[in-house]
């Protein structure tokens, strides 16, 4: 065995796994096809063989390159599929057909397929960026409770969204988010859930990534306090480049608030540049916090506000008190201070509290942008079945601009979600990657897709 020279796999897997020399690395299941690719190995002809799950009779396809669609199934069917060339063939994957949400089915990964069963069994944490050659990058990573969670897949469109095509995996990554800096690809991520903080850079538009430098040390145990960082995107603000993460752990009940950051034009890849501000604990008796029992903040996201300073605006835990649901927290960033503890500001009203959100602010209208599971019902705020665009010229009162999916009259809030939306706004149009719970996924929160939507026209809905 050769030792690691880079964060990129092509795919990743692990020693005394039956491989068979033939990788599947990328399903989109539709109504009545399943889109099927696979790493090209050289050769000529490849054989597709597909069948019903719950029957032995089996249909192929004889293909010239490597992807194809598997055409005439039956909708709302579990379906088995695998592909030969010569003495090289691939593992068994599971895939269902039926309608998705979206434009496009950027990657899908059954809920009982357990091709990644070394990292988890369901698709999380989309990340999508516009690389400075005009391509589009979305990653995810792939995660179960209690599993080790440390792949990331990465994806490419070269047409704005239409199609997409595998590029690469990343081993160990989880909660990764893709930027661009200095005309370059960087990936920050932790190694697993509550691991340590890595980054990495790609030159190549994802072909590969350099190995990881650690920024910080983590736990690597979910029991215990480690980073917890969610693929929110950074911001250029006072000469820095500045990000959010927490410390902490569920198994402890709570998260502490921070940030990290580098000095624009330093080089990223050396931790020394770096400076991390102390973690900043949930304190129930600060102003506007909900009355009782709350596990505090995750997942913020950074927006300058019209005073001109930096906060973070963060998801609150409100499940278990009075009000419910119906506020995020802000705290200010100290920019003169990098390594000061942020600094709790204020509440603010907004009806998508329960799951990870973003704010973008759009340099036409002046407006702030988000998209959020929005809560309509103090009886399901745990409900990621309707996903809304909002907006607000202050950040602190929001107007709904138009509900983008809704799914309350079509599923049970048990089995669908459509969450954790990453987007950028470009032109006239919102892009925007979904991680998507349907069409017999595990449950609304372990997603079987990751969906992309194109929101045209967005400032007119």
């Amino acid at each position: 065995m050769k030792p690691v020279t880079s964060w990129t796999f092509h795919p990743y897997n692990p020693p005394l796994r039956d491989f068979g020399g033939l990788y599947i690395c990328r399903l989109a299941p539709s109504k009545n096809a399943v889109h099927v690719e696979w790493l090209d190995t050289g050769k000529a002809e490849y054989t597709v063989t597909y069948q019903k799950v719950e029957t032995n009779e089996k249909n192929t396809l004889t293909v010239y390159k490597n992807e194809c669609d598997i055409m005439c199934l039956e909708e709302d069917t579990d379906y088995a599929i695998t592909v030969r060339a010569g003495e090289a063939y691939s593992r068994t994957r599971l895939a269902r057909t039926g309608d998705a949400v979206g434009d496009t089915v950027v990657n899908y990964l059954h809920p009982n397929d357990d091709a990644y069963a070394f990292s988890g069994q369901y698709l999380c944490s989309p990340t999508i960026v516009r690389h400075p050659d005009g391509f589009l990058l979305a990653g995810m990573d792939v995660f179960k409770g209690n599993a080790p969670q440390n792949l990331e897949l990465i994806f490419r469109s070269d047409d704005d969204g239409k199609t997409w095509h595998y590029v690469s995996e990343l081993y160990p990554c989880f909660w990764g988010r893709l930027f661009i800096y200095e005309k370059s690809v960087y990936m920050i991520s932790c190694s697993t859930e509550y691991g340590d903080l890595l980054i990495g850079r790609s030159d190549d538009g994802g072909k590969t990534f350099t190995v990881p430098t650690v920024l910080l040390r983590g736990a690597c145990k979910c029991n215990e306090a480690g980073v917890h960082k969610n693929p929110q995107p950074p911001m250029i603000y006072d000469g820095r480049m500045w990000f959010t993460m927490e410390w902490g752990a569920w198994a402890l009940g709570t998260h502490a608030a921070m940030v990290g950051s580098f000095p624009v034009g330093a080089d990223p890849l050396k931790a020394e540049n770096w400076l991390f501000s102390e973690p900043t604990p949930y304190d129930p008796t600060w102003k506007g916090t909900a009355d009782g029992p709350s596990a505090g903040n995750i997942e913020g996201t950074l927006a300058v506000l019209p005073d001109g300073g930096l906060y973070n605006i963060m998801r609150y835990d409100m499940g278990r008190a009075k009000p419910n649901y119906g506020r995020v927290l802000t705290y200010r960033v100290n920019t003169q201070d990098p390594e000061a503890p942020l600094v709790y500001d204020h509440a603010i009203a907004l009806p998508g509290n329960h799951s990870k959100f973003m704010i973008r602010k759009d340099d036409v209208s002046g407006y702030y942008y988000t998209v959020i599971c929005r809560i309509t019902d103090g009886g399901k705020v745990s409900d990621r079945r309707l996903l809304s665009l909002m907006r607000s010229k202050d950040c602190e009162d929001w107007e709904l601009v138009k509900d983008l999916i809704d799914f309350r009259d079509k599923a049970d809030a048990k089995d669908v979600g459509f969450q954790y939306p990453d987007f950028f706004i470009e032109g006239d149009d919102i892009f925007l990657l979904c991680r998507t719970a349907m069409n017999s996924a595990a449950n609304f929160h372990d997603s079987n897709y990751s969906t992309f939507h194109r929101i045209r026209n967005f400032r007119l809905l």
